[in-house]
């Protein structure tokens, strides 16, 4: 039995990592950098306030129907940390690539306009996230079934 700890000297070795397991990683970081960059949204001045009023900016009024186009918006993502675990290959490949694409291009939209660096840097790590999440899908290897 080999020992692999800091008293032995022994190093730990790298095992390759299967795709399901590094994008279901990238969307969970991608969800916590959105969460973060929400959460510093609430400091903005006035924004409690505009809440308070029944307002999403940029969207405007919180309709019910707003709330569940943003709710379902962003259970996507969130449901991609699981999803990509136990959908069939094929389908979990063509998912990331498809909704990583969709998140960037979202995030993109809401960059533009005047944004606060905060948010500016968020944005980008998340957009170089999703793009890693299309580029990391689309190198997926080809275990069989995937390529039919």
């Amino acid at each position: 039995m080999q020992n692999n700890d800091l008293l032995t000297g022994s190093r730990p070795a790298d095992r390759p990592v299967s795709e399901r397991f590094v994008l279901s990683g990238l969307w969970a970081s991608t969800m916590f950098c959105y969460i973060y960059a929400d959460f510093f949204g609430l400091f903005r001045k006035g924004r409690m306030a505009s809440m308070n009023e029944g307002m999403i900016l940029p969207l405007g009024e919180a309709t019910p129907t707003v709330l569940l186009a943003v709710s379902v918006m962003m259970a996507i993502p969130s449901l991609m940390v699981a999803l990509t675990l136990i959908l069939p290959a094929r389908v979990a490949r063509w998912s990331n690539i498809v909704f990583g694409l969709a998140f960037t291009f979202i995030q993109g939209a809401t960059m533009v306009g005047g944004a606060p660096a905060y948010y500016l840097f968020f944005g980008t790590v998340e957009m170089l996230m999703t793009l890693l999440i299309v580029w990391t899908a689309w190198r997926w290897s080809r275990p069989q079934g995937i390529g039919k």
